[in-house]
């Protein structure tokens, strides 16, 4: 007689099938399923093993510099049914954790959940943190810059260009890697060379409102197309 699989191990499985086939669950069927971020960590590494995801790529941020930090591995693929778009800046790092390139990035946002971003916080970090995927600009070497000043632009037709100055949570998006590092080899894992690390949205989510391109430029780095 085989066992009833555990709540977590359920969720697992409907989460990678929701990748494959494109569906979402509803959040009340599964809250009680993630008790804490340990078992949100342990969904995603299982979706993420799952499907085969090289964790090369990951999410990091936090509300401050202090923390607390969050982290997700990040899809491979870009998504559909997009929830919008995060203007962000990509670190990559060697296999000290140092940064050694940098790139503007646009996260894709969406959700495997029937509710979006309303589903709760424990449920949304076991979902990747609503990841979509992850575009990336032109690699640079990695310097320092002044963060707070940086004027960055978003374009996406048919809306005003959103044009601010500075915004991150963090005074530098670097701050998150030694969080981000401790999270990425807690289970014994080694940091794969080259791995890239998104350091947390610069003015919060912005709606596609049904365009499919946009520009993103940041002060500094350039202009990404995408």
């Amino acid at each position: 007689m085989t066992a009833a699989p555990t709540p977590i191990t359920a969720l697992i499985h409907a989460l990678a099938a929701c990748h494959r086939e494109g569906a979402r669950l509803r959040a009340a069927n599964w809250v009680h399923a993630v008790r804490d971020e340990a078992d949100a960590y342990a969904v995603q590494d299982g979706v993420a093993a799952a499907l085969g995801w090289p964790l090369d790529r990951w999410k990091s941020g936090g509300a401050g510099t202090q923390g607390p930090f969050s982290h997700s591995p990040v899809s491979p693929l870009a998504g559909t049914a997009l929830l919008g778009v995060e203007a962000e800046v990509a670190l990559r790092v060697d296999a000290q954790g140092a940064p050694e390139a940098i790139c503007i990035a646009v996260e894709l946002i969406a959700s495997r959940w029937a509710e979006g971003l309303d589903a709760p916080a424990l449920l949304r970090m076991a979902d990747f943190q609503s990841n979509g995927g992850l575009l990336l600009g032109t690699w640079q070497p990695y310097e320092a810059l002044d963060w707070a000043q940086l004027e960055w632009r978003l374009a996406l037709p048919g809306q005003p260009d959103i044009v601010r100055r500075g915004g991150h949570s963090l005074a530098d998006p670097a701050g998150v890697l030694p969080a981000w590092q401790q999270h990425a080899t807690r289970n014994g894992a080694s940091l794969p060379a080259g791995a890239v690390v998104t350091t947390g949205a610069w003015g919060g989510l912005h709606s596609l409102a049904g365009a499919a391109h946009g520009r993103l430029g940041i002060e500094g780095l350039g202009e990404f197309s995408f």
